[in-house]
């Protein structure tokens, strides 16, 4: 049995937040050939994931906040946003989404906006390291200046 205690979560937060990109994850599954592949995420403010979809290798992804409050936001295949779902633990109130279940087609992100967040993703296996997901041609590379100022844009957004 695997237990995922306050302390296991607050372990993984602690390594977000020296982590260059403000995230870290750990896997559950032992294995990328698992027909489930199970993972937590922890993602700080201020985190840039890169636009992305799982077309290439089409498999669903289940995000399920287990703590902290976050924007998942879609975009159409130009980077037009098309929707954005705040989402978080049923602590954040009764009309907030505790997650959704993203199609492979579907171009998105994941923004924490607040600190200490950690998400649980589920995505059928076997999982392919070298096919992981196929990043927005519209979006800037992680790591650089035009990423902060994306991520900004995206910030205001979301807030506005």
């Amino acid at each position: 049995m695997k237990i995922f205690d306050a302390q296991y979560l607050d372990d993984l937060r602690g390594q977000a937040k020296v982590s260059p990109r403000l995230r870290q994850h750990r896997n559950v599954h032992q294995s990328y050939q698992e027909a489930s592949q199970r993972l937590f995420n922890a993602i700080e403010p201020g985190s840039y994931i890169r636009p992305h979809r799982h077309a290439s290798d089409p498999r669903e992804e289940l995000l399920i906040a287990v703590r902290g409050v976050m924007a998942m936001v879609t975009f159409d295949d130009q980077g037009a946003v098309t929707n954005v779902l705040r989402f978080g633990t049923d602590r954040n109130g009764d009309e907030m989404a505790v997650g959704a279940e993203v199609s492979s087609g579907t171009w998105h992100t994941v923004i924490a906006l607040e600190p200490g967040c950690v998400l649980l993703e589920v995505k059928a296996g076997p999982f392919d390291p070298n096919q992981p997901k196929d990043l927005a041609p519209w979006a800037p590379e992680e790591g650089t200046s035009s990423a902060v100022s994306y991520l900004q844009q995206l910030m205001l957004m979301i807030k506005g």
